[in-house]
C-alpha cells in the first residue's frame, strides 16, 4: 500500500478547511441570537471529526497513512494550546464569562504545556498507559470546553457572553483548533495499538513530509 499518496492532498484539504472556517466566520454564519442552539458552531466542530472516521474506517490505504505519521510530532504539535492562555487573559478583561474561559483556559495550557514532555518522554510502548490518559485528558479537555460554551451561551445574559467566540479571530478555535487537535488526538491512540507490532518503527512517515 502506498501511503505517501495522501500527503499534499491532505496538506491543501487542512488549507481549505481553514480558509472555509475563516470564510465563514467572516460572513457571520457562526453568530447566533441569544438562547438559541449554535447550530452551526456546532456542525463546524463535529463534521470534520465525524468525515475523518468515516474516511478512516473506510478507507485501507488512508488508515495507514494516518497510523505511518510520526507520533511525537503529532503530540507536540498540541502544544499549541498553550494559546488557551488568551482565554484567561479575555475573562480577566471581561470580554468572556469565567463559566467558559476558566475551564477551557487553564485545560488548553496545561495540555499545550505538558505536549512537549508527553512527546519526548512518554510516547513510547512502556509508558502506553500514561500516555493514552494524557491524550484522554486533552480529548475531555475540549469536549469539556465546548460543553461549557454551549451551556454558558444559554445561561450567560448579562454583559459578558459568548458572541466573541462565534466572530473572528475566536470563532477558528471552535470552527477549526478543536476539530484539529481531536484529530491528533483520535490518531495518537490509534497509533499505540501498534506498538505489540516489532515493524512499527520502520511504518513511520515523517510529519514534516505531510504538512499535517
Amino acid at each position: 500500500m502506498k501511503t505517501d499518496k495522501y500527503g499534499r492532498p491532505i496538506s491543501w484539504l487542512i488549507a481549505a478547511w481553514f480558509i472555509l472556517a475563516l470564510t465563514a466566520s467572516g460572513l457571520g454564519i457562526f453568530q447566533n441570537p441569544p438562547s438559541t442552539p449554535p447550530i452551526a458552531l456546532g456542525l463546524a466542530v463535529l463534521v470534520p471529526v465525524l468525515i475523518f472516521l468515516a474516511w478512516y474506517g473506510s478507507s485501507q490505504d488512508f488508515r495507514a497513512f494516518v497510523l505511518s505519521l510520526d507520533l511525537r510530532l503529532l503530540t507536540m504539535l498540541q502544544s499549541w494550546r498553550i494559546a488557551g492562555f488568551g482565554f484567561l487573559a479575555l475573562y480577566t478583561y471581561k470580554i468572556l464569562p469565567g463559566s467558559f474561559a476558566l475551564p477551557a483556559g487553564w485545560g488548553d495550557l496545561f495540555i499545550g504545556v505538558t505536549a512537549p514532555l508527553i512527546a519526548l518522554k512518554l510516547a513510547d510502548r512502556p509508558h502506553r498507559a500514561a500516555f493514552i490518559l494524557w491524550q484522554i485528558l486533552g480529548m475531555l479537555d475540549l469536549v469539556t470546553a465546548i460543553g461549557s460554551g454551549v451551556t454558558t451561551g444559554f445561561i450567560s445574559h448579562g454583559p459578558v457572553t459568548m458572541d466573541p467566540i462565534t466572530a473572528l479571530p475566536l470563532s477558528l478555535v471552535p470552527t477549526f483548533g478543536v476539530p484539529f487537535f481531536f484529530i491528533l488526538h483520535i490518531i495518537s491512540i490509534a497509533q499505540t495499538q501498534l506498538w505489540q507490532k516489532a515493524d512499527y518503527a520502520s511504518r513511520k512517515v515523517p510529519l514534516s513530509s505531510t504538512a499535517i
